[in-house]
């Protein structure tokens, strides 16, 4: 005769079972973990630097401004993604230290990732569009390179209180949003690394 707490220890044996994914998880998991890393690489190593040569600190200001809130939520829907792929074949009961670390960088990239899509971006930009308004009263702004004209910009530091104020509320929202992208880069890159190394499974 089957008790009650039989059929419970039984149900709880099934639903710790770690179930092999199929090919077409495996790759569509490296796919999104691939296109993650990428745009990653792409957005904060290389385009940057690349544009930042060739247009006015403004224009640059403005493409960032548009470029970001696509990158952030592409990059918040392939996080999420890749999270759920990978909790749905490593049950929580059957984990042992290595995937332990994996799901934890999963969860850190998704929740870095969704500080600046909703809260840190938003606010930056926001910021930023006030400084450029400042800056373009002032004829600044209008020369290529981030770094043209520097006495100008310090000269209206000092005379503007408010723009004194705004410039150091852009630099924090900036640097913590820098912060995060380049530790959800950083746990990318490490669950990237660990799949390549046991793409018998994910």
């Amino acid at each position: 005769m089957v008790t009650e707490s039989d059929t419970m220890a039984t149900g709880s044996d099934t639903m710790a079972t770690e179930v092999a994914p199929t090919d077409l998880v495996k790759v569509l998991h490296l796919l999104v973990l691939s296109f993650s890393w990428g745009m990653q690489l792409w957005v904060s190593f290389i385009a940057g630097f690349a544009l930042v040569r060739q247009v006015s600190r403004h224009t640059f200001g403005l493409v960032q401004s548009k470029l970001f809130p696509v990158y952030f939520h592409c990059l918040l829907g392939s996080s999420a993604v890749s999270l759920a792929v990978y909790a749905a074949y490593h049950p929580r009961e059957l984990l042992d230290w290595p995937p332990s670390l994996q799901m934890g960088l999963f969860v850190v990239a998704l929740v870095t990732v969704s500080l600046n899509a909703r809260w840190l971006g938003p606010a930056a930009t926001e910021v930023m569009i006030q400084l450029l308004e400042v800056e373009k009263e002032h004829g600044l702004g209008g020369q290529i390179g981030l770094g043209s004209q520097t006495e100008a910009y310090a000269t209206l530091k000092e005379k503007d209180p408010k723009y004194r104020a705004r410039k150091r509320t852009f630099g924090r929202y900036h640097g913590l949003s820098s912060l995060c992208n380049l530790i959800g880069f950083l746990c990318t890159t490490t669950n990237l690394i660990y799949t390549a190394l046991n793409l018998s499974s994910i």
